[in-house]
């Protein structure tokens, strides 16, 4: 039986002497191979990989590649932890009936750099050239042809809509494209959806826009981004970093060549026989046709006559058009359609899939309508913790604690995450991962990042908009506040060592007001109350308050009733007899507040 050869992680380019030291041989006898096979090498000359590769197999070892070997690694972590919605096409779909399909890629930047006249200029060049008419309609999301092959754009507003899609659970975008102006540089909403992009472990093109300015500096933007990770192709990186002038059409097919050679690298696949499903784009209500909505195949195809569900909205498809308004029968996987039929205009962002019949539909839509009023009168908790943190790694489920770091003032910035840093890279179950930091209150937008990411949004001496409180509050998002630095770091120590509490706190429910006691042997004193505000509740706890000062708490509500009938529950306005288990000394006039523990973190 043949020895099996050892495996050799080789650079792509090496001197004689680091390939000799590699495999523990002599340099010369690597010369030797070397000679032998036509090529003179001196000890500190540099070969590639390909010429390295063949002395190592006339020397009985095997290589292998190194930047592929870590590319794969990168991939199989990227689809591991990815939380784009077409990837999960893997967990419900045989590999043998996966096909490639075309990549979808969406336009993130700075607000004046030229997003928009790229995808129209891009549109303009490549969607007229292949089909008459041109574009007719603005649907979001368009098809464009490049030496034979096709990509879709979606047309998003910007970084906002794009995490806005995340956080409904939906990835449309494959690739994205970063633009930042030749004149202008990396600018703080730059580094916002660079920030984005990553989250969504997204791959990224960098498209350097306005070329054709006098203030042009092409080299000084690839440091900028060479500086906050974004390692330029040209330089020993791996993104590719495109110079383009919309206005002069330059750069374009250079642009979309790249995004196709950064598609090569990633498995984008379909099932285009499955039953179709896919990401709502846009939709609206025409006074004339009705709803309308553009929906994103990512999987199967869609077929005119199909039932489909969008969140609550549902309907049978009675016409689809496509980007150029042309009636369309099917749409195949990366295809966008407007459709006519829905009975309501869905969320954009919200994932949609075919049922069999209305009747399915209807009821998937019943049940989920249902569990939203049932998730609405429950008070929201966050979806993640700090103290959840150790709990799912233990479990296998956690890897990383995503932050999102808001401070004051920039001299504490660094500090802080220095600190953080030191502190990760101290522990050995889970690893901090910084999503966005920088200056100023917590933000709606960054709210949006943590609902998206699964991340927990710290803030140091700041405030937090009230937008961004709304968000937090109704998407489950946890945002701790701190005002002493060693604070911060304690708990994020202890959230890593697993031994951080919850915290709880009384949250009021509703307040009722006695009116008359009812005094009944062998059960006590029940108070005749009215519901002032909010409701009272059969499991909540309760405490009685007279002339401001209180006379019970944390008493059990033993007994709830109307008209002699016991209740769950009293809203206002309803009058009710109340029961306290541990309080019978109840007067006229006294306020029961009825309350609930709630989690704050």
């Amino acid at each position: 039986m043949a020895q099996e050869k050892q495996v050799v992680l080789v650079p792509d380019y090496l001197s004689v002497r680091q390939l000799a030291e590699l495999i523990k041989a002599s340099p010369i006898e690597v010369m030797k191979k070397l000679i032998s096979n036509g090529i003179m090498a001196s000890i500190n000359q540099q070969i590639d990989y390909d010429t390295a590769a063949i002395v190592l197999e006339d020397l009985g070892f095997e290589a292998q590649s190194e930047s592929a070997a870590s590319k794969a690694a990168v991939e199989r972590d990227r689809v591991e932890n990815s939380t784009q919605t077409w990837r999960k096409i893997y967990t419900t779909e045989k590999p043998e009936n996966l096909a490639m399909r075309p990549p979808i890629v969406t336009i993130l930047g700075h607000v004046d750099h030229g997003k928009t006249t790229l995808l129209d200029t891009i549109r303009k060049a490549k969607v007229a050239e292949s089909e008459s008419g041109g574009i007719t309609q603005h649907i979001g999301a368009y098809r464009v042809e490049h030496n034979g092959q096709a990509l879709t754009f979606l047309d998003t507003p910007g970084h906002e809509a794009f995490t806005a899609m995340r956080a409904r659970g939906a990835q449309g975008a494959d690739i994205v494209i970063l633009v930042v102006a030749a004149d202008d540089g990396v600018m703080p909403t730059t580094r916002e959806a660079l920030n984005h992009a990553q989250a969504a472990n997204v791959p990224i093109v960098v498209a350097i826009t306005k070329i054709d300015k006098r203030n042009a500096n092409i080299e000084l933007v690839k440091k900028q981004l060479d500086d906050l990770g974004l390692h330029p192709d040209e330089w020993g990186g791996t993104v590719m970093m495109i110079p383009v002038s919309a206005i002069k059409r330059e750069g374009i097919d250079d642009l979309l060549e790249a995004l196709l050679l950064t598609a090569e690298g990633y498995q984008i696949v379909a099932n285009p026989k499955s039953d179709a499903s896919g990401v709502v784009i846009e939709s609206q209500v025409d006074p004339r046709q009705g709803t309308l909505a553009t929906l994103l195949v990512l999987n199967g195809s869609l077929q005119r006559g199909d039932v489909v569900v969008a969140g609550t909205s549902h309907g049978r498809i009675k016409a689809m058009f496509d980007h150029n308004g042309k009636t369309v029968n099917s749409a195949s996987p990366s295809v966008p359609v407007r459709v006519l039929g829905l009975d309501a205009p869905p969320q954009p962002g919200t994932q949609w899939e075919k049922v069999k019949n209305e009747k399915i539909a209807r009821g998937m839509v019943d049940e989920l309508q249902e569990s939203a009023a049932s998730t609405r009168n429950q008070a929201a908790r966050p979806v993640i913790t700090l103290e959840d943190i150790f709990n799912q790694y233990a479990l296998g489920a956690a890897k990383d604690l995503n932050l999102i770091i808001k401070v004051d003032v920039q001299g504490s910035l660094e500090p802080i995450l220095n600190t953080l840093n030191d502190i990760s890279n101290k522990s050995k179950e889970v690893k901090l991962k910084i999503l966005l930091s920088g200056v100023g209150n917590v933000s709606e937008n960054d709210t949006m990042l943590a609902t998206a990411s699964g991340a927990i949004v710290i803030g140091f001496k700041v405030d937090v908009d009230s937008a961004a409180r709304r968000t937090a509050e109704a998407k489950g998002v946890e945002i701790r506040q701190y005002d002493v630095i060693y604070k911060l770091f304690e708990d994020v120590e202890l959230a890593l060592k697993g031994m951080l509490e919850p915290v709880y706190e009384p949250k009021t429910i509703g307040v009722a007001e006695v009116r008359q006691v009812f005094r009944i042997s062998k059960v006590g004193a029940i108070a005749g109350s009215i519901i002032r505000e909010g409701e009272a509740r059969r499991n909540a706890k309760a405490r009685v308050k007279r002339g401001g000062k209180v006379m019970a708490d944390e008493a059990t509500v033993s007994s709830l009733k109307r008209f002699n009938e016991d209740v769950r529950e009293v809203r206002t306005g309803f009058e009710c007899g109340i029961g306290l288990s541990n309080f019978n000394d109840f007067e006229n006039g006294d306020l029961i507040e009825f309350y609930v523990m709630e989690r704050v973190n």
